[in-house]
């Protein structure tokens, strides 16, 4: 072997892996969240992961449509690739609307079933707050008749009951969300607390808005 050869590239060591199920509406602050958790991750841990719903739409679940059987088979795809990732040692960070509750029971099963930690997370912002931000202008064409089966519009989203985590994003910063998140991971001893300032960010009245950021969002 040379001398020279990295056997791992990561400063910080690895440690257990999670599923963290981030669901909610369009433009709710899912792919928001779950960016600013994995940097804060990435400080104390190697293994964090984001897999996108919108990402994922257009790799793994490329020719899936939006009826009831295609969305129940993207999710559980991602449930797949994210309990394999859990599995050795990754903290994946799921970010996909995942919109009915049967189908997310059948994935935090197969994790209950493998003894992979699983973390739902509901983002729970209001509907009326996630059209006004309309990140990729969907609700705009739905109510223009360009398009049809939006989730929470005319198309069903099932809130869940009995969520790990519920993030009110419309009534909390995207620091706030992020360290509520953080913390209860730390709860849970999936990770260690990151070495920054998250609790004072956590309590500063003067953070940007999940609005302010949710512009960049992939929901």
């Amino acid at each position: 072997m040379s001398e020279t050869m990295q056997v791992h590239p990561s400063s910080v060591p690895c440690a257990g892996g999670a599923t963290v199920w981030l669901t909610g509406l369009p433009s709710a602050g899912k792919s928001t969240i779950a960016a600013g958790v994995a940097d804060r991750l990435r400080t104390v841990r190697c293994g964090v992961e984001i897999l996108d719903g919108d990402l994922i739409r257009t790799n793994l679940s490329k020719g899936l449509g939006y009826s009831r059987e295609d969305r129940a088979v993207n999710i559980r795809r991602i449930g797949f690739v994210s309990g394999l990732l859990a599995r050795n040692g990754v903290i994946v960070l799921v970010a996909s609307i995942a919109p009915h509750a049967d189908v997310r029971e059948q994935v935090r099963a197969d994790h209950d079933g493998h003894g992979v930690p699983y973390v739902e997370v509901h983002v729970s912002t209001p509907l009326e707050v996630a059209s006004d931000r309309d990140v990729k202008g969907l609700y705009a064409r739905q109510r223009a008749g360009e398009v049809s089966g939006l989730t929470g519009v005319d198309d069903e989203y099932e809130v869940p009951e009995r969520p790990d985590l519920v993030l009110p994003t419309h009534e909390q910063t995207v620091a706030e969300s992020v360290a509520a998140l953080v913390d209860h991971l730390v709860e849970r001893g999936i990770t260690e607390q990151p070495h920054t300032g998250l609790r004072d960010a956590q309590r500063r009245p003067s953070g940007p808005s999940i609005d302010e950021h949710a512009r960049t969002e992939h929901a």
